[in-house]
């Protein structure tokens, strides 16, 4: 059973003596209590669409959780579009890694970004983004949420403080003129496919002389999508971001037979969007949320292993005469990006950006000849992966658009996986001869 109010086992270790655990530790069993469940030493799936309450009374106090007519939540599992062991469990081991109070799992990514948005935005507000974003996520915010009168206010991904104050100063102007407020700063770093890092540290400072500190009740909350460098290379929450996003079908799922999403934060922003959520359901199903406690128990191993070969082959790489660049935070040629970097990354990370030179058709053709590498969009997995996110992921975004962004027909975004990082050497060789 997971650990809830209604049934609650001894309270999870999380320290012993003066040490605090680490989050690879605390993925072994935080938030479970094996005598709960007969003893077994992992926590079943639940497969039930709803739960048994102890007595009517407490039928009744876990909805006016559910509800919100009593704040702070249920303390008791009720249907399954609402919580359940797994999920409680996954949420708990999600909020550790990101040093966050609550946590929450979605069907996918996107569910939790549509969901986020959607809770904190009303018509007429704006958004301020960094840019480039996840294509779905730019074109939510720019063909969805305009449909409902929610406009946006975009800057680089690289922005310095004097300039991120102008754009929240134009947002504020934006607002005002739309009789809205500005909902939210949404960022993504790095920026997907580019790897463009965001100062984080300087948003936060921006938006706070813009509109008041965290800790200001009416202030605007900072998210970002922390899917390529986290929960291991990168803690935005230190460094000034509100919401931490995840596509779980990434790093922390890892295996690529998965697709799920995640929201952490402190309780005041989970809270309404846990409201949303109950209503329009997108909770992550029983069995996706203990395949994902399964790859958490990996997390850290596979994304160092495939951290160490992405410096292995990028350092091939960046000598080879038909690569025109990398985009790869191991090798950061810009003092502004190496800056953020420093400050922010633990890790350069497994994703980067391998600019082949010429244009699709060269692309085309190093992809096609791939053998070890697997042609395919996503990222954070075993294997490794390669797309062209020009002609794929991103073809939906305006030329122009893309352009603007530096979103190119020879950009190649390449996942590194943990396979022999010579052995993908060697076939990225085979493959750049056929360009």
């Amino acid at each position: 059973m997971a650990d809830t109010p209604a049934r609650k086992p001894k309270a999870s270790i999380t320290r012993i003596g003066n040490r605090e655990l680490s989050p690879a530790t605390l993925m072994m069993g935080h938030g479970y209590d094996p005598m709960l469940s007969e003893g077994s030493l992992k926590a079943p799936i639940f497969l039930t669409s709803t739960f048994a309450f102890p007595s009517a009374a407490d039928g009744k106090r876990f909805f006016e959780g559910i509800t919100g007519k009593v704040p702070g939540g249920t303390d008791g599992l009720v249907y399954s579009r609402f919580n359940g062991p797994n999920q409680q469990i996954l949420e708990g081991r999600l909020a550790v890694w990101d040093g966050a109070e609550e946590a929450l799992c979605f069907s996918s990514g996107m569910t939790a970004i549509c969901v986020l948005f959607m809770t904190f935005a009303s018509a007429g507000d704006v958004i301020v983004h960094s840019g480039p974003l996840y294509a779905a996520s730019e074109g939510f915010v720019a063909k969805t949420l305009s449909r409902f009168g929610v406009s946006y206010v975009d800057f680089p991904a690289g922005a310095t403080r004097a300039e991120l104050d102008v754009v929240m100063e134009q947002a504020k102007a934006k607002a005002a003129a739309q009789g809205g407020k500005v909902a939210m700063v949404y960022l993504e770093s790095p920026a997907n496919p580019t790897n463009a890092l965001v100062d984080v540290e300087a948003v936060r400072d921006a938006r706070d002389a813009a509109f008041g500190s965290a800790n200001d009740p009416q202030t605007v909350p900072i998210a970002i999508d922390n899917t390529f460098l986290g929960p291991l290379w990168s803690r935005p929450i230190d460094h000034g971001a509100d919401i931490v996003v995840y596509s779980l079908t990434k790093y922390v799922g890892g295996h690529s037979d998965l697709v799920a999403g995640s929201v952490s934060g402190a309780t005041k922003w989970m809270t309404p969007v846990r409201m949303l959520r109950n209503v329009m359901g997108g909770i992550a199903d029983p069995n996706t949320a203990w395949m994902l406690m399964r790859s958490l128990e990996t997390v850290e191993l596979r994304m160092t292993r495939a951290g160490e070969n992405a410096a292995k082959v990028c350092a091939w790489l960046a000598a080879h005469p038909k690569v025109e660049k990398l985009g790869y935070l191991g090798m950061i040629d810009d003092p502004r990006q190496q800056d953020i970097f420093d400050r922010h990354c633990s890790g350069a990370g497994s994703t980067f950006s391998l600019y082949i030179k010429g244009g699709e058709p060269e692309a085309f053709r190093f992809l096609d000849h791939l053998k070890i590498a697997k042609l395919a969009v996503s990222l954070g997995g075993t294997e490794t992966l390669a797309s062209l996110p020009a002609a794929m992921t991103h073809l939906s975004v305006p030329d122009e658009r893309k352009a603007q962004l530096g979103i190119t027909d020879n950009l190649v975004r390449v996942s590194i996986g943990i396979e022999d990082a010579d052995d993908l050497i060697a076939d990225f060789e085979q493959a750049l001869a056929a360009v």
